[in-house]
């Protein structure tokens, strides 16, 4: 039969750089852990934040209308109606403007 290698204590003594490879290979999966823990940590607290902010209930938008996209821009919320006009309100709720790109 041939010679058994299966003893890590005898085989470390014979090749020392062995010792040196499970030790790296015992960081790299140490490092990957920690690296994985992160990111489940992180997409936790970035998913755990509500979508978006609460819209003002007095706006209203014109009979008929549904809004397709609402953007929150500093001095503006911004709504997209289904027939592609753009309505402009303030933060207190007030139509400013109204666009028909």
């Amino acid at each position: 039969m041939a010679q058994d290698d299966s003893d890590w204590k005898r085989v470390a003594k014979d090749v020392p750089e062995l010792r040196l490879l499970k030790t790296l290979v015992t960081g790299l999966a140490l490092v990957m852990g920690l690296g994985m823990i992160a990111i489940v940590g992180l997409l936790w607290l970035r998913l755990g934040q509500p979508v978006l902010p609460e819209l003002p209930s007095n706006i209203a938008l014109p009979d008929g209308a549904q809004a397709d996209a609402v953007t929150f821009a500093r001095d503006w919320i911004v709504v997209v109606t289904d027939a592609g006009e753009v309505l402009l309100y303030d933060h207190a709720g007030a139509l400013r403007d109204r666009v028909q790109p």
